[in-house]
């Protein structure tokens, strides 16, 4: 079985949030929360350099770890993703997270906080595939559709890669050997535990 898994080329972003557009469009994520934002490394320096944030669905997920009420699981393609009808919106994941991709959603005038949201993969959640629940509460389910989630399939450089982890790092591997640089990938370390299978 595949285990899926995000890698963001910062020498192909161009910092356009097309893949932030392209989340919250197809899921009609709630205002407040981006699954999915773009953040640019060493601003105003020489040499600055953006790069596409969200879950990376770690093999050893820190929000799994500290989740009082374990509403965290992990599918078969290694998606981490949440159960929101068990989520207590303590706010534990958010805090253990490197990437701070689960948040609150942003109700009411005075910050009430709900349960917690996340970027899912485009796996949905625990409801039956392409429910009217499981689109309420997670959004669209483009795996079980066969597809790969909608902010790596809209990046208009392909810096977003997304999909089988060995697949997507083969192609990191032969782009960073054809340009004779960047062989650097942000998060992978502390998402999937070494750097060695994405880059030279």
């Amino acid at each position: 079985m595949a285990r899926m898994k995000f890698i963001c080329d910062a020498e192909r972003c161009i910092e356009c949030n097309g893949c932030v557009t392209a989340c919250k469009n197809e899921h009609e994520v709630p205002w407040g929360v981006n699954r999915r934002r773009v953040v640019t490394l060493n601003d105003g320096v020489p040499g600055e350099k953006s790069i596409s944030v969200a879950c990376m669905h770690c093999s050893d997920a820190p929000c799994m770890a500290v989740c009082p009420v374990q509403c965290f699981y992990r599918t078969e393609e290694g998606v981490v993703l949440h159960d929101k009808d068990i989520c207590i919106g303590c706010g534990y994941c958010s805090y253990a997270c490197p990437f701070g991709a689960p948040q609150f959603p942003g109700q009411g005038t005075f910050g009430v906080r709900g349960k917690m949201d996340k970027c899912t993969f485009c796996a949905g959640g625990p409801e039956a595939n392409g429910s009217q629940a499981e689109f309420e509460k997670y959004g669209r389910n483009r795996l079980a559709e066969g597809k790969l989630p909608a902010c790596a399939e809209m990046c208009s450089t392909k810096a977003l890669l997304a999909g089988d982890g060995d697949v997507i790092a083969d192609i990191f591997r032969t782009r960073v050997l054809q340009r004779g640089k960047g062989a650097e990938v942000w998060g992978w370390g502390t998402a999937y535990g070494t750097q060695s299978k994405a880059g030279a």
